[in-house]
């Protein structure tokens, strides 16, 4: 018998509704812009999903005395679920709060009071269980929102104080594993920027040196060709048919290569529409996006059969090396120079004629080639799901919520 099995056995619970056994407080309104470097800790709900795991003693941000002496805070040992989000998914996500101050808390959080452990709440919080019970409580709509009534409804298994601290205990060491090869993956992140500018920074202004040397400066039109997708929208894909890339998916799904698609299209739409086809061994750059740092990212197409690309994106055809090209639209370089023609508006955009004008340093195909081996490795090691430390992770996240699901569901 495993020890998870005999901390199990036996085990006394009681199962309770959350608002029998504690009381849910919403917090009150404060914007964004109220937020500054330094003054009275607090959490704005979207920090919720991108900053705060399961316990947090820190605040990211922070308010004024002034406006802070007119708003809710949670105390040491509290656990503040967030209550709005855009998709149902996003809700109820719940973190124990164990700094020494109080925290503020927005409008669209809850922060919950008990006498349980405050990270076995937490923990609770991120299971299935918890989640199936909540998704009937939640209104849909622009934001999708659930109320202190839905988070009172929630029934949570009660063993003794004792057991629910070796749970925690457990479930610690998983996280805290996670946050380790995390911390690892950021900095062979780091590492591999550092490489990737290093190997593609041939020095412009100081011809003859060693990294200049044999090396030709051309504008990327001179080199290659440019040309733009055509209009689709989201409701077009499906599941099966033409291969399509839609610029969205530039910034979610694609590295700096491709051999296959996520979304497709009907062959009938594509040829009525007369879309426009990505070659294996064009360059699918991103040319729109919400800011301008979203924008020129660029994707080597290498599937055996052409792709659609969207208005948004612009393939580029020529002789180099693809993926060479497609990791020099990944430098600082690359980047400094497509800013100065990037308009500004609600989205951002940059046309052909802009990146036409781009310099891109152009070494022997022999040293295009050794160049990408050498990314390549980088690259496999920090973004590769089935090599390397994203693999890793994924296993550790399958596994951590394989035993918080059987500790916390009894």
């Amino acid at each position: 018998m495993s020890y998870l099995d005999k901390l199990l056995e036996g085990v006394e619970v009681e199962w309770k509704a959350l608002g029998e056994i504690g009381e849910f407080i919403r917090g009150k309104r404060f914007v964004k812009t109220d937020l500054i470097s330094e003054g009275v800790p607090c959490i704005h709900y979207g920090e919720m999903y991108t900053h705060y795991g399961i316990w947090a003693d820190k605040s990211k941000s922070f308010i004024s005395e002034e406006l802070a002496s007119n708003l809710r805070k949670a105390n040491n040992s509290d656990v503040i679920f967030v209550a709005a989000g855009e998709t149902i998914e996003d809700i109820g996500k719940g973190t124990a709060w164990l700094g020494e101050s109080d925290v503020v808390i927005h409008d669209a959080c809850f922060f919950y009071k008990s006498s349980l452990d405050p990270k076995y709440v937490a923990y609770f919080s991120r299971t299935n269980f918890f989640h199936d019970q909540i998704k009937k409580s939640i209104s849909s709509g622009k934001i999708s929102a659930i109320n202190a009534k839905g988070f009172e409804k929630v029934i949570i298994p009660l063993p003794s104080l004792s057991v629910q601290k070796e749970i925690v205990r457990i479930l610690d060491i998983f996280t805290e594993l996670s946050a380790e090869l995390s911390a690892e993956l950021s900095a062979r992140k780091k590492q591999y920027s550092y490489y990737r500018e290093q190997l593609l920074n041939f020095d412009l202004t100081t011809k003859g040196t060693k990294n200049t040397k044999n090396v030709e400066w051309k504008m990327l039109g001179e080199v290659g060709v440019f040309q733009r997708g055509k209009r689709f929208v989201k409701d077009d894909m499906i599941s099966e048919g033409t291969p399509c890339i839609h610029y969205g998916e530039m910034y979610t799904h694609y590295g700096v290569w491709a051999n296959e698609s996520k979304s497709f299209l009907r062959k009938e739409l594509v040829e009525s529409k007369n879309l426009r086809i990505a070659e294996n061994g064009d360059v699918v750059i991103v040319g729109a996006g919400e800011t301008i740092e979203d924008i020129g990212r660029g994707t080597a197409w290498l599937g055996n059969e052409g792709i659609v690309t969207h208005d948004a994106c612009f393939s580029f055809r020529s002789p180099l090396n693809p993926k060479y090209v497609a990791y020099f639209t990944r430098t600082k370089q690359f980047h400094d120079q497509i800013k100065k023609h990037i308009s500004s508006g609600k989205i951002s955009a940059i046309n052909a004629k802009g990146l036409e004008k781009v310099l891109i340093p152009v070494p022997s195909l022999e040293e295009q080639e050794r160049i990408v081996s050498i990314l390549d490795k980088f690259d496999t090691l920090t973004s590769s799901i089935s090599e390397g430390l994203p693999k890793e992770i994924e296993l550790r996240k399958k596994q951590y919520e394989y035993y918080r699901d059987k500790l916390l569901t009894f």
